[in-house]
């Protein structure tokens, strides 16, 4: 049945009334072309602190950016009140490409994959000697989630003055990977500090390690003056005396030009999310022996072509137990 005559007139065409009051959704989204850039210092409960242009300025997620969660580290534009003041608030209307991306999962049967930090260059991964006990299996999970995220790794081995670093050391000096030794006199006067900022120069690194190793005490001397002024912005927010390591907090390093990112302490680190096909890439002296491997070979099993690529010396056999050794951490638990 026709409800309207031949010549209508937009007046005489009925709409029904938005119940909401607002105005209808549409798929057409600003570009915010006058956005600030920022990078994500701290998140706290929806809020994020961000530094933009020398500020820390406080912000929260644009709905139009759905499920998608910005990180510590991560490059951001922003729009809104980005004064820096008291009791303002910008928006994040866009996160930028990442070019690394660190990531775990609370255990190797938990799908939930949890971005720990982005854009950092390098891992530090901080180990105690003794009190407590090293966990080498741990260790091993932080160096695949590094090498799968892109990241480069650095062993801290700290309390030397309780126990030898040469046994801990001999398990991956065929990996190459950077360390330094610290003791606990070491720790309290500073020197320890001094030595692992020399690694630090010009880069972003994420420093991780569970309780009593000794991580937050190194973090605070190599960078004390801006560790309490940021607890303290934290702190003003929330308006509650929370322990900033309960949340990674980036900080910056002011005479090597880098940024430290304390993340909080590690009982495990699940590597649910991690395809070991491109733990490899972390073995460039091996990746091409892989070329004569089965499809989806384990690098583990009868038919691996890279035991005849080591058998030929093109590659160090220590290196290949190494890659076995790492890819074979998602079937163990840490402490085993």
């Amino acid at each position: 049945m026709r409800r309207y005559g031949k010549h209508t007139d937009e007046d005489d065409i009925r709409t029904r009334p938005n119940r909401r009051g607002n105005r209808p959704r549409t798929s057409i989204r600003p570009k915010h072309e006058d956005a600030a850039e920022g990078m994500v210092l701290t998140v706290d409960r929806g809020r994020l602190t961000c530094l933009v242009d020398g500020r820390t300025v406080m912000a929260m997620k644009a709905r139009e950016l759905g499920r998608k969660a910005a990180v510590v580290g991560d490059r951001v534009a922003l729009v809104g009140d980005l004064s820096g003041q008291k009791d303002t608030l910008a928006r994040i209307v866009r996160i930028e490409e990442r070019s690394s991306v660190l990531r775990r999962t609370a255990d190797d049967d938990d799908p939930y994959e949890r971005v720990v930090v982005a854009n950092a260059d390098q891992l530090a991964i901080v180990t105690a000697l003794a009190d407590p006990e090293p966990r080498p299996r741990l260790i091993d999970r932080c160096l695949v989630a590094a090498y799968d995220g892109g990241l480069d790794p650095l062993l801290v081995l700290t309390k030397s003055d309780l126990a030898p670093p040469e046994k801990l050391l001999e398990l991956y000096g065929d990996l190459d990977i950077p360390y330094v030794v610290t003791s606990r006199e070491e720790l309290e006067t500073g020197d320890a500090a001094d030595r692992v900022r020399e690694h630090l120069d010009g880069k972003v690194t994420a420093f991780v390690g569970h309780s009593g190793v000794g991580k937050t005490t190194l973090v605070n001397a190599l960078v004390p003056e801006d560790r309490r002024r940021m607890t303290g912005h934290v702190n003003a927010v929330t308006g509650r005396g929370r322990h900033t390591t309960t949340s990674a907090l980036a900080l910056p390093l002011r005479e090597a030009g880098g940024w430290v990112v304390d993340t909080p302490g590690v009982r495990s680190f699940g590597l649910a999310h991690i395809d070991p096909s491109r733990v490899i890439h972390a073995f460039p002296d091996l990746e091409p022996g892989t070329e004569g491997c089965p499809r989806a070979c384990s690098h583990d099993e009868p038919d691996c072509a890279l035991d005849a690529w080591v058998a030929e010396g093109h590659a160090d056999p220590a290196r290949l137990y190494s890659l076995r050794r790492l890819l074979s951490t998602r079937e163990r638990r840490e402490g085993d």
